[in-house]
Order: structure tokens, then C-alpha cells, then sequence
């Protein structure tokens, strides 16, 4: 039965609710995350060890009834490690390919930049194209294919930072920060987290999350938002405050997340208000400032809104 808009709503809602009972205080992010889903992008997920990075992708896999896979990433991992290796089978005198851990519907992608180049590269053809060549042959992604990354502060040892082309393939980039005090007490008196997953179960039933996706692109875009949209790209490329203006990609992330972040306001239109909410977990990644003490979003936040 297709889903009609005025269902989804409540649906997220209480997804949202129930990944709150165990990431806590973190409702805004977790809606960041399911907006970022709908849109069928990825996430960058950057903040020190210890906030409930691993959590959320868990909880979002549990939640949405997803195949969840984790891939540690370390200085040693390579690429086979992530998609597979073909071995040779002496009964059948043949070579059998041994899928690896990126055919699975949420990719849990674990302090990406502790990996080498070389094996963060894995990950490119994957997010962007949905499938991967191994040994010359193209084999497809489930569906939907969800990539969470988690990474450390560049500043921390042991991290090789990602490059701008690997960053560009994550739709947002969210940071979870510190509790407040009232999550933190929950967590210091409450049940183990490990404990609360084990006990969630889907919120959604099989094909629910493929028309959400589909409402999400379709949601209407007037062309005075457009205009908005390209005001923003222009305006990141002619302030001298970051090297590199947005690219038309980034201009068509921000589209994508704004419709998903209206219908998970069960509207059927975008308004400049859901471009704002997203702008920055957009374009932060994707902007660098010249100097250490320029906000490349300054220039953004001044553009007139319709």
C-alpha cells in the first residue's frame, strides 16, 4: 500500500522518539540523520570517542529495520577487507567470491581516518554509485545502501584526514557534542545502552523507507527557493573567506536535504526555514577558510532570505 505524506509524519516522529530513549538529548541530530537517509545520502559524523556515535548508527539500523554491518577502520585495513576477495574452492576447482562487509544496507564506517588512503578509496565507488568492481566485475548494493562514517578529531594521533573528494561524497556531516547534564545523569543511573538496543524493534514494516525516499524527492521546490539555493552558491563563491566556492553537487545536497527536512515536517513544499536548518551540516564540510579564524557560513548567513 503506498504511503501518503500525511503518514510519515508520525512515523519519523516516533522513530525519532524511540532512538531519543537511547541516544539521549541528542533528538535534533538523530533527526538530522533520518533527514539525511531520506535523501539518500551519507553521514559524516565527526566528534571525540565517547559520544554515541556508534550508538546512533546502531540505533538508526535497529530502528529502520536495516541489514547493519560495522567496519572498523585501522592503519592496516585494506580495500579487500571492505569488498570482498575472490578464494579458490578446490571442490568446485574454481575461484568463489567471499562478499565483504559493505554488502549490507547501513554501513557503519568506524574512525574512517585512522584507515589509509588506499582503504578509504574503497568506500568512493560504493557511496556514490551503489555498487562496487571487484576483479572486473560490477556487483550491485543492497537497497537502500546507507553509509555512516565516524571520525576523530583531525588533531588526534594516528588519523589520516579525508580528502575533499571523499568528503564531498558525504551529504551531511553532524557532530553530537557533550550531553547536558540531565541526559548525562540518565545515562550515569540509567540501563546500559548495549542492554536498551537489544530490546528495540523496527518501527517501520519492509518497502516503508523506499517511499519516504521517494516522497522526499518529490517534495516541491518553488523557483524562488531555487533562486534562494543559487544565492547561497554564488555567495560562497565570491567571498574571499574560504578557498574554494560550493559546486553545483553541493547545491543539489542542499535541495535534497531541505525536501526530506519538510517532510519530516509532513509538508509537501520546502521553505527557506528547512534550507537554513540544513545549510551548515551541508556546506561545513565542503568549505574551507582561508584563515583559521574566518566562519566560511558568514557569508551565507547574509544572503536575504525570499
Amino acid at each position: 500500500m503506498t504511503m501518503q505524506i500525511k503518514e510519515i509524519k508520525p512515523l519519523l516522529d516516533a522513530i525519532t522518539q524511540q532512538a531519543s530513549e537511547v541516544v539521549l538529548g541528542k533528538q535534533h541530530e538523530i533527526r538530522l540523520a533520518l533527514a539525511c537517509l531520506l535523501a539518500r545520502g551519507h553521514l559524516l559524523i565527526e566528534d571525540l570517542p565517547g559520544v554515541g556515535k556508534t550508538t546512533l548508527a546502531h540505533v538508526l539500523a535497529q530502528t529502520l529495520g536495516l541489514q547493519y554491518r560495522r567496519i572498523q577502520f585501522t592503519s592496516d585495513l585494506l580495500p579487500a577487507d571492505i569488498l570482498g576477495v575472490s578464494i579458490f574452492d578446490k571442490s568446485e576447482q574454481g575461484f568463489h567470491f567471499h562478499p565483504g562487509p559493505i554488502f549490507a544496507q547501513l554501513i557503519l564506517a568506524d574512525e574512517v581516518n585512522r584507515a589509509t588512503p588506499k582503504a578509504q578509496s574503497a568506500l568512493l565507488e560504493a557511496m556514490e554509485e551503489g555498487q562496487v568492481t571487484i576483479e572486473g566485475e560490477t556487483r550491485s548494493l543492497p537497497e537502500p545502501f546507507f553509509v555512516i562514517a565516524t571520525q576523530n578529531p583531525t588533531e588526534q594521533i594516528g588519523t589520516f584526514p579525508l580528502p575533499e573528494s571523499q568528503l564531498d561524497r558525504f551529504l551531511m556531516r553532524i557532530s553530537l557534542g557533550y550531553p547536558d547534564s540531565a541526559a548525562e545523569r540518565a545515562l550515569l543511573t540509567g540501563e546500559d545502552r548495549r542492554d536498551l538496543l537489544k530490546h528495540l524493534e523496527p518501527g517501520i514494516r519492509p518497502g516503508q523507507l523506499a517511499q519516504m525516499q521517494e516522497h522526499a524527492a518529490k517534495v516541491h521546490a518553488s523557483d524562488a527557493l531555487l533562486d534562494y539555493i543559487q544565492a547561497l552558491l554564488d555567495a560562497s563563491r565570491r567571498t574571499l573567506t574560504v578557498a574554494n566556492g560550493l559546486s553545483p553537487r553541493a547545491g543539489l545536497a542542499l535541495l535534497h536535504s531541505a525536501r526530506a527536512w519538510a517532510l519530516m515536517a509532513g509538508r509537501d513544499h520546502v521553505m527557506p526555514e528547512d534550507v537554513q536548518t540544513v545549510l551548515p551540516h551541508v556546506v561545513g564540510h565542503r568549505l574551507q577558510a582561508e584563515r583559521s579564524a574566518d566562519d566560511p557560513l558568514t557569508a551565507l548567513e547574509a544572503v536575504p532570505i525570499p
